[in-house]
């Protein structure tokens, strides 16, 4: 990366930052994994949460369908996505606002997932907080 675009990074304030946090990224994934890695981390990051897609990269956990059918517990399906380690870890996450399914917020403990829940793409989106999501497939 040239000196100059390094020195237009680094006096980027407020809003701007988000930039200098973008480069960052893709640099340090150039270095260890590659350029081509990179350019397709980047990508999916846009894609995931510029546009709000469903990026096929994401990583996605599957599941059988006639669990789903039958009903997945949120807990159980947070864990077993592996973005949380316990049910228990999952109803404090709840309490604090940091768990979405397909982008809405899960307000109760209790909720079932179905395939009521799958979107156009036939998979579940999972997300804690902003930065991790796992997609659930039933297959």
């Amino acid at each position: 990366m040239p000196l100059s675009e390094i020195n237009r990074l680094t006096a980027l304030q407020g809003q701007e930052i988000n930039e200098a946090k973008k480069v960052l990224a893709t640099e340090a994934t150039a270095l260890v994994h590659g350029r081509g890695a990179a350019d397709q981390a980047a990508e999916t990051a846009r894609q995931t949460f510029e546009e709000g897609a469903l990026s096929e990269s994401l990583p996605t956990i599957e599941i059988a369908g006639a669990e789903l059918e039958a009903g997945l517990g949120v807990l159980a399906a947070f864990v077993k996505s592996g973005l949380l380690a316990s049910n228990g870890e999952a109803r404090r996450q709840i309490k604090g606002g940091g768990l979405r399914v397909n982008d809405v917020a899960v307000m109760d403990e209790k909720m079932m997932l179905t395939g009521a829940h799958l979107t156009p793409e036939r998979v579940i989106k999972l997300s804690l907080g902003k930065k991790r999501h796992v997609l659930l497939k039933p297959v």
